[in-house]
């Protein structure tokens, strides 16, 4: 399904509720799995959690997890420590071409039983769970976070712990911290001083409810929004925490400088455009928020602004090679833009094209980072029901907002 945005105005105010991080339920259902008498309220209705839940309670000998990136890292850490149980885990053919060996490595490390099906280094993998006695494993620090959680998530369930050595320089340390803090929470202990993290074993937990934090890369679509809306409009967002988990929480810091204020009272957010954007140059190291790149890329692109985006080496393993993806989309809209491996540096633009066809290449954020700019422009998103991925009433809220959606162009 393609949808096709009019060139819209957004509502002066509007109040959207947006369920809970993918990020912090998919951590926290592992979390549940190994403890069950931890209940969570709040939950993520996307794709990828909904196909961790389905993952979790299945009792087949395959298991296919499509799309599901964070799925992938996190469940061949959880099956590696089910003993007396085999399966296969793989998923869609992009998937199948995500690199997974810095994991199994370490896995392996640890004692874990872990063999390649098709090509050395990828999935679909075969796990046969065992009792996993070693404690000690050394990691490179600049590989995906979810490489590094998915280790920690399942370390209390280990006989001995886990002390993980990480080497060379940290990227995307909020992710980590936020998993160790999730473990805090219910009641495991965690230290994390300089490179090296612990986290102690513990077989069993106090029983206990956990509420997930809605999701903060969703709210970057409406940051975006209300930027390159005209000054008074506000977007109130739920349920939001000031003092956040969630590295993308960075949008409140970083859109200042795109002239909007973030209030926050009684567990919500509230976007306001306070003031006209300049033409200053933005430059961003986001090593530790890489899913916001393509947002804010948007935002400034739409406002006529250069940007110089940094440390965003991650995003070539991605849904799609991610920085790709943005030249190819935003130069067709117009813009002059050149990126490297891990950097993205965009000029001034003065136009922007109208009813161009943004391809999303099978990735939810490439579908919700470009829809704001229908405030500027009139566009058409390709295969959009790809938002499911992360936020399944992405277009509905869009429309509560002002936007005005096409239903479908086939």
């Amino acid at each position: 399904m393609d949808v096709q945005l009019r060139q819209s105005d957004v509502n002066l105010k509007s109040q959207i509720a947006i369920t809970g991080s993918k990020s912090e339920t998919n951590r926290l259902l592992l979390l549940q799995a190994l403890y069950p008498n931890l209940k969570l309220n709040n939950v993520s209705n996307s794709d990828d959690s909904l196909m961790m839940i389905k993952a979790l309670e299945s009792e087949g000998s395959v298991i296919d997890i499509h799309h599901a990136g964070t799925a992938m890292r996190f469940l061949t850490a959880f099956f590696a420590t089910q003993e007396n149980r085999e399966v296969v885990l793989t998923g869609s053919t992009r998937m199948q071409e995500r690199p997974i060996s810095i994991l199994v490595d370490a896995l392996r490390q640890l004692g874990a039983n872990i063999a390649y099906e098709k090509n050395e280094g990828y999935p679909p993998i075969r796990i046969s769970g065992k009792k996993m006695t070693e404690s000690k494993v050394s990691l490179k620090a600049n590989v995906s976070s979810q490489y590094i959680s998915a280790l920690l998530l399942v370390a209390p369930r280990l006989e001995k712990g886990l002390e993980l050595t990480l080497e060379g320089e940290l990227t995307s340390i909020p992710y980590i911290q936020m998993t160790l803090s999730l473990l805090q929470e219910i009641g495991i202990e965690t230290t994390f001083e300089g490179n090296r993290i612990t986290v102690q074993p513990k077989k069993e937990i106090a029983p206990q409810i956990s509420t997930v934090e809605s999701d903060w890369s969703s709210a970057s679509y409406y940051y975006s929004i209300v930027a390159m809306a005209k000054v008074g409009t506000e977007i109130t967002l739920s349920s939001y925490k000031e003092n956040s988990f969630q590295g993308d929480s960075d949008l409140v810091a970083i859109y200042r400088h795109f002239g909007v204020e973030s209030v926050f009272e009684n567990d919500k957010v509230t976007l306001r455009k306070i003031t006209a954007t300049n033409s200053e140059r933005v430059t961003f190291d986001l090593k530790n928020t890489p899913d916001i790149a393509q947002t804010i890329a948007v935002t400034s692109f739409g406002l006529h602004k250069a940007c110089r985006l940094t440390g965003l080496h991650t995003l070539k393993i991605k849904e799609t090679d991610r920085l790709v993806a943005l030249q190819n989309e935003l130069t067709k809209l117009g813009a002059v833009i050149a990126v490297t491996d891990d950097s993205l540096t965009l000029e001034v633009s003065e136009t922007i094209q109208s009813d161009v066809v943004i391809q999303t290449y099978q990735d939810h954020r490439m579908a919700m980072a470009f829809a704001p700019l229908a405030l500027k422009t009139s566009l058409i998103i390709s295969e959009a029901e790809v938002v499911s991925k992360s936020y399944p009433g992405f277009w509905d809220d869009l429309r509560k907002t002002g936007f005005r959606i096409a239903e479908q162009v086939l």
